[in-house]
């Protein structure tokens, strides 16, 4: 250790690189860990439930039968009101308040309820009384004046009765009132439970739940789940996102480490040579590059965590302001996460170091000697074991998403190929740019003549570390191409399987919900062909059990019964949309052959908010394989949305008709709403889809800069080991132009490796991938996203090489800081 203390002393600059990548790592890990904390917890201060002991709401997830799947509800399931008698009765509970949710849309209003429920706040009247029939009490405003707000799609106006000035946001009406506006009065949003004085809280929370097994008992900072129901729906796709980054995120700074301190155990090959040939022995060296391991991650984690808790709240930002995290949460980021960070790199730190160590200090010092003036044996069974098995593993990914995967699912195999290929060609990195750099030697030489020649010689010699260059430029373009590319041909393939059966000319929209009359006005206007509400949900198909969508539920959309020339964006098989009424569906051509249920058949499903219905199909229709939906009457999905509303109308005009001041006729009568082509009805289906792209496009941003640490790192170190060589060959003659010339043909040589290599591993992953979900093998974006990829690898390599190199060669070739 002390040897290992005074290494450090006085090579300060041959670990700076090991530094900055622990350092990176540790905020890295350490803020993916934030997030996926964050996910597990869910903290929602409550507010509008705020004096309430506990909350009881319905249960926001689905068990299908004869699985172990359990299946998210998107959609509020609420509490029927029958239970609220059996939930005053309960041994401990005090009082029992139903609560009616709406929206309900005015100034600075987004949500109704009825005025019993406003004493689970509590909220206080400052001045007026309780609301009557044809009142609300708002927050701010004067008593007696008219508030007129949009409840249902129509505007709706009443008289302010009182002001409560804490319930921004909120409207509350009459306990009548309410159970008339709200869409499905059969049941309450939720019931606020207060506990009597003296009993325990949660001996009552789980009599509570035991009254039926699809209720949920919530307390403490549980209860404001109960008043955002989104944030719950938020916290898996959180916690996967969190947990399949900070994986990425941590192998990669494995890798990253790992070359690091091999590379600069690598470079003191000499020093270790001396010290074998002194008598030390195998194992004091070892413990040596491990003690140096250890004293340089421990600062650097300490200086790492410092960033980690700033990237990590700027990574929660970033996902709530575009939908993916629920704002209301808050961020949590403990001890747990800190730990995870230290310790996934200190583990990498020691790992690398063991990897670093073994040969050096296994050599023998004879033999240590004349390996350290030029590293050629870089050969090794267990080398070769890790990387057939690497490439083994990116081998069987890439036949599971070639014969088994289908649509977006494609994904979730595809994605973690890609570093599977990229750990299995850089484990046998030196094998792989002997290869390429034979092909691209010729070229190179014939175009750069005398200094391509050096350049070329160096580089077969010095095989091993051409390898060590090039191998993080192989992982900075091979990972972001990949990622980037899977992204826009998966956004690709979603918005052409559906807008190859959209028919729709423009679309009616309205947040506040489109009234019913807004539909028969539409199909009214002259030169509309067909008009149709459009309702977008999720559900579970329970009956037939081998339908072919998974734990995360089917797509269902909602419209309304129409002939051949109607709206709904499919192309019917069989069956026909103008039985779509009531209790009906249509379903994909693929699912009704694999389970036998076509036209005329029952199958059985649970909708958004739990609601379990059998369904007459009335109609097949061909879809993309993994784009497959449920097709049903927009009155039925609407009604079990959490909301009710149709926000949505699809219109198909007649050939040759102009039917835009038409329906900017029929919007300009009803607040809110407003006319969009059919790029919006795109764009509106594409939007997870595109959310989902930005977040990967993000993260993979930040892989994309710790990549490019490595590739700085490598590159800078291994150029600056060369001074010898540099004032070898400015003594025989050479200028310090020539030096240059000669050193950017080898740059050029690394980058166009690293790109052949990482493009190679790229295509790997992409190729099979945009076969299945696009149906084309090529994948879909545009050709600057590599070009950008390209580019930015080739700076990071000639900066990194030329820069160091300048001002080395600024110095006399006598000076000692050249022979040093």
């Amino acid at each position: 250790m002390r040897l290992a203390v005074r290494t450090l002393r006085h090579r300060k600059s041959g670990f700076i690189a090991t530094f900055i990548a622990v350092a990176f790592g540790t905020a890295i890990v350490m803020a993916c860990g934030g997030l996926m904390e964050t996910g597990i917890r869910s903290n929602v201060e409550p507010q509008r439930l705020a004096g309430t002991s506990l909350v009881v709401t319905g249960k926001q997830s689905h068990l299908r039968p004869g699985t172990e799947d359990a299946t998210p509800l998107p959609e509020r399931v609420g509490v029927p009101i029958d239970q609220l008698a059996k939930i005053r009765s309960v041994q401990g509970v005090s009082s029992a308040v139903g609560d009616y949710t709406f929206t309900a849309v005015g100034p600075s209003i987004t949500e109704g309820h009825n005025w019993s429920s406003a004493s689970l706040a509590p909220y206080h009247l400052s001045t007026g009384r309780s609301p009557r029939s044809g009142q609300v009490v708002a927050s701010s405003g004067e008593v007696g004046e008219h508030l007129t707000l949009l409840i249902n799609g129509e505007p709706k106006t009443f008289t302010i009765s009182g002001i409560a000035p804490q319930a921004a946001g909120h409207a509350f009406f009459s306990d009548h009132d309410a159970a008339q506006l709200v869409r499905n009065p059969a049941r309450f949003a939720d019931v606020g439970v207060q506990v009597a004085p003296g009993t325990n809280v949660d001996d009552v929370k789980d009599r509570l739940e035991q009254l039926d097994g699809n209720l949920t008992a919530r307390a403490g900072v549980d209860r404001g789940l109960a008043e955002h129901p989104d944030a719950e729906s938020h916290r898996t796709a959180l916690i996967a996102i969190a947990g399949s980054f900070g994986g990425i995120a941590a192998m990669t700074m494995m890798f990253v480490v790992a070359s690091t301190l091999a590379l600069a155990a690598q470079h003191r090959e000499r020093e270790f040579a001396l010290l074998r040939g002194i008598g030390t022995t195998p194992g004091q060296v070892r413990r040596m590059i491990l003690g140096e391991a250890l004293m340089v991650s421990l600062p650097a984690v300490v200086l790492g965590c410092l960033p980690g808790i700033f990237l990590g709240r700027f990574l929660f930002d970033q996902l709530s302001s575009h939908g993916v995290a629920s704002p209301v949460i808050e961020f949590s980021q403990g001890w747990i996460p800190f730990a995870a960070g230290a310790g996934a790199a200190v583990l990498a730190a020691i790992g690398a170091g063991l990897i670093a160590a073994r040969k050096s200090a296994k050599i023998k010092p004879v033999e240590a000697l004349v390996e350290a003036s030029l590293q050629r044996k870089w050969f090794s069974w267990i080398r070769l074991l890790f990387g057939l098995l690497f490439l083994g593993g990116g081998l069987a990914l890439l036949i599971v998403t070639a014969t088994v995967m289908s649509g977006p699912l494609a994904a979730s195999t595809a994605g973690p190929s890609i570093l599977c290929w990229a750990i299995g060609v850089a484990v046998l990195g030196p094998f792989w740019t002997k290869a390429v750099l034979g092909i691209w030697r010729w070229p190179v030489q014939a175009l750069t003549r005398v200094n391509g020649r050096l350049a070329i010689r160096n580089l077969s010699a010095r095989s091993v570390a051409l390898s060590a260059a090039a191998m993080p430029v192989m992982l900075a373009v091979g990972i972001s191409t990949a990622n980037l590319y899977m992204q826009t041909t998966q956004v690709h393939a979603s918005s052409e399987a559906f807008t190859r059966d959209l028919r729709a000319d423009a679309v009616l929209v309205s947040d506040a919900g489109l009234s019913p009359t807004v539909l028969s006005q539409v199909r009214a206007v002259p030169g509309v062909a067909s008009a149709s509400s459009f309702v977008r949900s999720m559900g579970a198909v329970d009956e037939p059990r081998n339908a072919p969508f998974d734990e995360d539920g089917a797509p269902v959309i909602g419209v309304d019964a129409q002939g051949a020339n109607g709206t709904a964006p499919v192309r019917l098989t069989s069956g026909s949309l103008a039985g779509l009424t009531g209790s009906t569906a249509a379903v994909p051509e693929y699912m009704a052959t694999k389970t036998g249920r076509g036209v005329g058949s029952e199958i059985t499903m649970t909708l958004g908010d739990g609601t379990t219905v059998k369904l007459l199909v009335v109609a097949t229709f061909a879809a993309e394989r993994g784009y497959e939906t449920i097709i049903l009457p927009a009155s039925l999905v609407a009604a079990h949305t959490t909301d009710g509303l149709t926000k949505q109308i699809l219109v198909r005009s007649a050939p040759g008709a102009d039917i835009r001041s038409g329906l900017a006729k029929v919007a300009s009568a009803h607040p809110g709403v407003q006319v969009a082509d059919r790029s919006t009805l795109v764009a509106s289906n594409v939007e997870d889809l595109q959310t989902q792209a930005w977040i990967n496009y993000m993260l993979v941003g930040m892989l994309i800069a710790y990549t490019a640490v490595s590739v700085v790192n490598t590159l800078v170190s291994t150029t600056l080991r060369r001074r010898r060589e540099f004032a070898l060959q400015r003594l025989t003659g050479s200028t310090r132009f020539q030096v240059l010339r000669m050193l950017t043909t080898e740059s050029t040589l690394v980058t166009l490796t690293g790109v052949t290599l990482g493009t190679a591993v790229a295509l790997a992953c992409l190729l099979p991938f945009s076969a299945k979900v696009s149906n084309d093998a090529l994948p879909t974006g545009p050709i600057w996203i590599y070009l950008v990829v390209v580019g930015a690898a080739a700076l990071l390599t000639f900066a990194s090489t030329l820069i160091p190199a300048t001002t080395t060669l600024r110095h006399s070739p006598t000076q000692p800081s050249y022979t040093d």
